[in-house]
């Protein structure tokens, strides 16, 4: 019997994928833009947390501000001595005559929330998000080897974890109708921590994600609110997605209940697409661990749909919450998201939320495992190559988990 060991430095690969509102690709799975976790050569929760849209109209229930409180008086009148609400006299040429009004005006001003899921700056208005997020991703894999390979590692932990720069432009064309261009930077550091052998691990830093698209509102009035956004992204190295989501909601009292779909056609640069290990050992020899997501597949579907919750607090507070549940071609997930916004006037706000899964259908799949490049045969006692991607058994996952935590500082212009 034959046994082969390997030990490489190098990790670049598809991660699950991120959603969230103002984000890139949602869930969990490989090219995700929305969202939300780190977008390592793989982008979690497509979800771009995307500047979604708002309306002027009642869009939202806001307490009233009463500011700019002012009295206006008019008179009319020859100071008589007994005075009513409405005097005259006629006895003569030089009669006196008296009315008097008083009016109060209350200007009441009403605030627009930026952290709202479907705010959507005004015609000629810009709107312009910086979201600096926290993500992680991990999961355990167990190696089914075949039996020529059964001198290898059989057990690591996968993780990808690091900080991500995502900014959000948006511009008004008209009040229904708006343009929205983002760009996202990540930088991340991704693990293979083997039971026994050597850990492998790598850094990934640049431009992942950018896109651009258009956003709709098409109902807006004083029960009911939708909008369809759609959008192309490329993230770097790994696929172009073209980009629907579709909201809608009801406003009651301080609140606006909704409900989403996002959809992702995903056209992947490769015909496969996964995790992998690349790399040179400490003899020089490169070599190539890959675990397919995947397999001859070039175009796929990734869905969303979910439901949420915007409400006001106080007056310059909000709470945003949504529970989601998406399906990413090889894996399915679910996940919740908080987020706690203050705004202290019309023009900044501040947002800051959490997201994790908590369900997913990765749990226990059995994926295909491959080895491509050098590799040492113990029993000959030499190096020898494999010149193309070769079958070593199948990688078990389990215990698969998704996080993100950021912060979103809002401008409206």
């Amino acid at each position: 019997m034959k046994g082969y060991v390997f030990a490489l430095a190098g990790i670049v690969g598809l991660t699950p994928a991120v959603a969230a509102t103002n984000a890139g690709m949602g869930g969990a799975s490989a090219a995700n833009l929305d969202t939300t976790t780190p977008a390592m050569r793989y982008s979690p929760n497509v979800n771009y947390q995307k500047y979604e849209t708002r309306s002027t109209t009642r869009t939202y229930a806001t307490p009233v501000r009463q500011s700019n409180v002012g009295y206006t008086t008019t008179s009319n009148y020859s100071a008589p001595a007994n005075r009513g609400q409405m005097y005259y006299n006629g006895a003569s040429s030089s009669s006196s005559s008296y009315n008097r009004s008083s009016t109060v005006r209350s200007q009441i001003k009403r605030k627009y929330y930026l952290a709202h899921p479907f705010f959507q700056p005004t015609e000629g208005k810009f709107g312009a998000i910086t979201d600096v997020s926290y993500n992680y991703a991990s999961y355990n894999v167990n190696f089914l080897l075949d039996s020529a390979w059964s001198s290898m590692d059989d057990f690591a932990k996968w993780s990808a974890r690091g900080f991500a720069v995502k900014e959000d432009f948006s511009f008004g064309i008209t009040d229904k109708f708006g343009v929205l261009v983002m760009g996202r930077f990540d930088s991340t550091k991704y693990k293979f921590d083997w039971a026994h052998s050597p850990d492998d691990e790598m850094k990934d830093n640049g431009l992942n994600i950018y896109g651009a698209g258009l956003q709709w509102r098409f109902v807006d009035n004083n029960e009911w609110i939708a909008t369809m956004s759609a959008y192309y992204e490329r993230q770097q190295d790994i696929a172009n997605e073209f980009v629907l989501d579709l909201k809608g909601g009801y406003k009651i009292s301080k609140s606006t209940i909704y409900g989403l779909v996002r959809g992702w056609l995903v056209n992947f640069d490769d015909k496969y697409y996964g995790n992998y290990v690349t790399g040179v050992n400490e003899d020089g020899h490169e070599g190539t661990l890959f675990i397919a997501y995947n397999g001859d597949t070039q175009t796929t579907l990734f869905v969303e749909g979910g439901l949420g919750v915007f409400s006001v607090l106080e007056e310059d507070w909000t709470l945003n919450l949504e529970a989601i549940y998406g399906y990413y071609d090889w894996h399915g997930q679910a996940y919740v998201k908080a987020a706690l916004g203050w705004q202290p006037n019309d023009w900044f706000a501040l947002n800051i939320y959490g997201k994790a899964s908590f369900y997913d259908t990765a749990d226990g799949q059995k994926l295909n495992a491959y080895r491509q490049g050098y590799y040492y045969d113990e029993d000959d006692d030499e190096w020898k190559y494999l010149d193309a991607l070769t079958g070593i058994g199948k990688a078990k996952l389990d215990n698969y988990k998704e996080m993100s935590v950021g912060a979103q500082v809002i401008f409206y212009f």
